[in-house]
């Protein structure tokens, strides 16, 4: 006969019980009826949010974006290609999120911030949300810090200040991408780390400008987020939300992270083809109604950091191409109320032989003086205002047979100034150097040179005056300041070479 012992039998069951550690989950799944092009129509999914990640039994990962009465739309991040009919799909309950780390500087990765250059998988610790909110009014500040981009026409006339966002907009070939990218040799030693976004992109141009990163010595604290024109418009639209979360990540952690959008307009491109799809009514252009949408939620995200999250800033140069200047046209009109400003380079410039091709006159900073040094405030007044008016007057004495001196004399310096702006490709100039440059121009040193003969004197004037009148740099380099003891040494050294170039002239 089994002798059977009530209080132990409890205790087991009391301990079994305190043990127990069973969790109950509840996943939201639903069924896929219809799937193509990268969009599937999921039935069952009645508590999806938008925007939210999915994931299908075959390991697909999708974004729900339509949200309708009886099925969500998804699109496929991926070709979507192992998804069928009657596929089963549960949210993650999470919106999408990329890896983030240092690890990431140098490597060329896509829109999953997967890794696409060949040099291995890289590991991550940390992640952050595709999209996430522009920094609000108390956890910014205003643009006051220059970014030094290194061009003069840029640094003088259009400052971009770290927290900016500056468009540059322009025809095809004209020199748009090679603007931003010049700002990269110049970010080396100003805790800065740069992420160039190609969105829809060949992938020949897109090979040049990793290679010319690799050739400059760029790359090693630079990010690149490619998406070519290839991949499905799935992957080309998120690309620059992707490029903007690893530069929120960097700028967190106290960086200065100036970011490249080349260019928004394919990925308004990539959202009309989504929208059709996923059968939103088309509107201007065929573009959907909320096409405007996608442009500022990434540009929108760039600030400059107050003291409380980090003294770090986020700077936002998007490229937009034109048509024949038409900057009325769908993409230009959307992004341009969402920036504070806009370089304009323009195709006649350009095959005048202008370098960098930049519209002085219609090109404008928002902020202004708020992003220059004092020195480079002293000095940098004139430039634009004299360039500017020089090209009205040449447009008008076209038809008038004999211009008065005055006329004469104004686009003649006109002239010079636009020479003084003149600059190669990946040879950025150092803050004292731009102050002598246009110091000498706008005091009408250059004036007497013929037009050929400028860009010659002003390169072997900042050879001599770092040769022999030194001081002038000391003081304005440290400083940031233009003092009278620098600009008197500076004249000094304009009189020495402009009288011994003067002589190489005659010999």
């Amino acid at each position: 006969m089994v002798n059977i012992r009530p209080d132990e039998i409890s205790s087991i069951i009391l301990r079994q019980i305190e043990q127990y550690d069973r969790e109950v989950k509840v996943s939201n799944t639903g069924t896929v009826p219809r799937v193509g092009d990268g969009i599937a129509r999921i039935h069952g999914l009645d508590r999806v949010m938008a925007g939210e990640s999915v994931e299908s039994e075959d390991g697909t990962v999708g974004t729900a974006l339509n949200l309708e009465s009886d099925n969500a739309g998804a699109v496929s991040m991926g070709d979507g290609l192992t998804i069928q009919e009657g596929s089963s799909v549960k949210a993650t309950g999470k919106i999408a999120q990329i890896p983030v780390s240092d690890a990431y500087l140098g490597r060329v990765v896509n829109a999953l911030a997967q890794p696409i250059d060949g040099k291995g998988q890289t590991t991550a610790s940390e992640s952050r949300p595709i999209e996430s909110p522009a920094p609000g009014t108390i956890s910014r500040r205003s643009v006051y810090e220059p970014m030094q981009t290194g061009p003069i026409a840029t640094d003088s006339t259009i400052p971009i200040g770290r927290g900016q966002r500056e468009l540059i907009v322009g025809d095809r070939q004209t020199g748009k991408t090679a603007v931003a990218t010049d700002t990269t040799p110049n970010q080396r030693g100003q805790s800065a780390i740069r992420v160039y976004v190609a969105i829809g992109q060949k992938a020949s141009p897109v090979a040049q400008v990793v290679d010319t990163f690799e050739e400059r010595g760029a790359m090693e604290y630079t990010i690149v987020v490619a998406e070519t024109a290839n991949p499905p418009a799935t992957l080309q639209y998120p690309a620059p939300h992707t490029g903007a979360a690893s530069a929120e990540y960097l700028t967190y952690r106290k960086q200065h992270t100036p970011i490249i959008y080349d260019d928004p307009s394919k990925q308004a491109q990539a959202y009309r083809q989504m929208s059709l799809l996923l059968r939103r009514p088309p509107g201007r252009e065929a573009y959907p109604g909320d096409a405007s949408y996608p442009h500022p939620r990434p540009s929108e995200r760039a600030a400059k950091s107050s003291s409380q999250p980090g003294e770090g800033s986020m700077t936002a140069l998007p490229i937009v191409e034109t048509q024949a200047g038409d900057v009325s046209a769908h993409t230009p009109t959307n992004v341009i109320p969402t920036t504070d400003g806009q370089i304009f380079l323009s195709a006649d410039l350009f095959n005048a032989g202008i370098r960098p091709a930049i519209n002085v006159g219609i090109s404008v900073s928002r902020v202004g003086p708020a992003a220059q040094i004092k020195a480079m405030k002293q000095v940098a007044g004139k430039p634009k205002l004299e360039s500017a008016q020089s090209a009205e007057l040449e447009a008008s004495a076209q038809s008038a047979s004999d211009p008065d001196k005055a006329t004469r004399n104004q686009l003649a310096r006109g002239q010079r100034l636009r020479e003084l702006l003149k600059q190669s490709q990946s040879a950025p100039s150092s803050v004292e150097g731009q102050v002598a440059t246009i110091h000498t121009g706008v005091s009408g040193y250059s004036d007497i040179l013929e037009i050929g003969q400028v860009q010659r004197l002003l390169v072997q004037l900042r050879e001599y005056s770092v040769t022999n009148k030194p001081e002038s740099a000391e003081i304005t380099r440290p400083t940031k300041t233009f003092t009278e003891r620098a600009e008197t040494l500076l004249k000094e050294a304009i009189k020495e070479h402009t009288e011994f170039f003067s002589l190489q002239k005659q010999i």
